[in-house]
């Protein structure tokens, strides 16, 4: 984990991390609509998610290493299914702080509705 691919945000000082907030853009959003809502995500959060992102960024790599030296595929086969469970623990996260914070404030700015909606949006996205 060499870190190379870092988001940008892991690279402001931790103080900034504190209270990451951004506004809604091309590369951030919830569906079709744009949000206009500012996400701020407390640096633990972020922290939480970035690093069991590190970690599962590095099973993966351990995996395409296992093939690369033609493990059996059971073995193979079952590092994937512990890396899927790795992402969707992680989404479960991301998940429960959208609801938490996000719509909650969607909630108390009056915009609920359209909130809704895009997370309705991303999770036809997402499931299955």
């Amino acid at each position: 984990m060499n870190g190379s691919n870092r988001l940008g945000k892991e690279s402001l000082p931790i103080s900034q991390q504190a209270e990451h907030s951004h506004y809604q853009d091309t590369d951030h959003t919830h569906g079709t609509e744009e949000s206009t809502h500012p996400h701020i995500h407390s640096e633990e959060s972020l922290r939480r998610i970035v690093n069991r992102l590190s970690r599962i960024e590095g099973h993966v790599r351990g995996i395409k290493g296992m093939v690369q030296q033609s493990t059996p595929c059971p073995d193979v086969l079952l590092q994937i299914a512990a890396v899927r469970g790795a992402l969707d623990r992680v989404a479960r996260i991301v998940l429960d702080e959208h609801l938490t914070e996000c719509i909650a404030r969607a909630a108390h700015e009056g915009n609920i509705d359209l909130e809704i909606k895009q997370l309705k949006a991303a999770l036809d996205r997402f499931l299955p």
